[in-house]
């Protein structure tokens, strides 16, 4: 992701001697939740040099991507996804086999910011990691591997149980 700050845009996930391996791609609906004006439906790559979305794929590719996860419908259903994918090399050939590492410690400050900021939209997203990843890297014309998928929508409303009520039926025992 990238931060806005006078000067220009900086990262805002720390990186392993900055090599920076993530990509990000946005898929977009036809019934996108985003700001006017809307993108055409479409697989979008994201840009961190200018904070930007470039389109990479035209069409509506959520259900493609939802059969690609193990045919997990509600990704089919969000109005957008986020994958993020890694270039291994960028770091491997810094770090050697440990760069593995920071590469999977880099995609979890990532998401988390992704759901950070999904939920300060009032949004909601629930990190995917169940799929399969030459169906992805297929669908979204990339040599990267894909780590995660983040659907994002508005939350349905749930009736949660009051703490009062939790802790007497488990505290109690």
């Amino acid at each position: 992701g990238g931060a806005v700050e006078e000067g220009g845009f900086k990262r805002t996930v720390p990186s392993a001697g900055a090599t920076y391996p993530l990509e990000y791609y946005c898929l977009f609906g036809d019934d996108s939740i985003a700001s006017e004006p809307k993108a055409p439906a479409g697989i979008y790559r994201y840009k961190w040099e200018d904070h930007s979305l470039e389109l990479h794929i035209n069409g509506d590719r959520r259900k493609e991507l939802a059969l690609a996860s193990l045919n997990q419908k509600f990704i089919s259903e969000a109005p957008f996804s986020i994958v993020i994918a890694a270039e291994y090399g960028r770091t491997t050939d810094y770090y050697g086999e440990r760069g593995y590492r920071y590469v999977h410690f880099e995609a979890g400050h990532a998401g988390q910011n992704i759901y950070l900021m999904a939920t300060s939209l009032g949004l909601g997203t629930v990190a995917v990691g169940a799929f399969d990843d030459d169906s992805v890297k297929k669908l979204l014309g990339i040599p990267y591997e894909p780590l995660y998928i983040f659907p994002v929508g508005r939350p349905k409303e749930v009736k949660r149980r009051s703490f009062e009520r939790l802790w007497e039926r488990y505290a109690q025992k």
